[in-house]
């Protein structure tokens, strides 16, 4: 078994998808009041983490025009996100897992959507539009893998894993190419 495909450590408890949605309504809520404030980048997508604990990690995301990430899982932990403002593009996997044959379906989610997952859960966000949004993310238990994936057809197409405990972290082919370009 390489690396990649190992299963990641556990540490906390693991939160189900609808205490992930309680988790984020909170935080969004803390951002709406000024607890937290994002920084929106035309050059990267910014992210803090707002919370941590062995149980669950929480960041905060700004997402500027055309801002996205890769199609990819969360490495085994179940998740949830708000918009706090804007709207976001979904591209979400519709098989029941990333072996299972399955198509990308779009969703566009809205200022106080809630979306739940478990660790199964194949997707791509994206900002499509030119006024910026800003999302809360939790993660249980904390990210410490993530995979990545292309579309062929009906199938998914593993194209490559991260150890990581930054939701943000960029697919092993992107960081190469960065690296490269550099």
């Amino acid at each position: 078994m390489t690396p990649a495909t190992r299963a990641p450590a556990v540490r906390g408890r693991h939160l189900s998808p609808a205490e992930l949605s309680e988790v984020v309504e909170r935080y969004a809520d803390d951002v709406r009041v000024g607890r937290h404030v994002a920084e929106f980048r035309t050059d990267e997508r910014w992210h803090v983490r707002i919370h941590q604990d062995d149980d669950v990690d929480v960041w905060l995301i700004s997402w500027t025009a055309e801002q996205g990430t890769e199609l990819h899982d969360h490495g085994g932990s179940s998740g949830a996100f708000t918009v706090v403002d804007g709207t976001l593009n979904e591209h979400v996997w519709s098989g029941r897992r990333a072996d299972a044959g399955g198509l990308l379906v779009s969703h566009a989610r809205r200022e106080r959507d809630v979306v739940a997952f478990g660790p199964d859960y194949v997707h791509d966000v994206r900002n499509h539009l030119a006024p910026p949004a800003l999302s809360v993310h939790a993660y249980s238990p904390p990210i410490s893998l993530m995979h990545f994936y292309d579309v062929a057809g009906t199938r998914l197409l593993h194209a490559g894993s991260t150890w990581t405990d930054d939701p943000e972290a960029p697919s092993p082919e992107r960081a190469a190419s960065e690296r490269a370009a550099s």
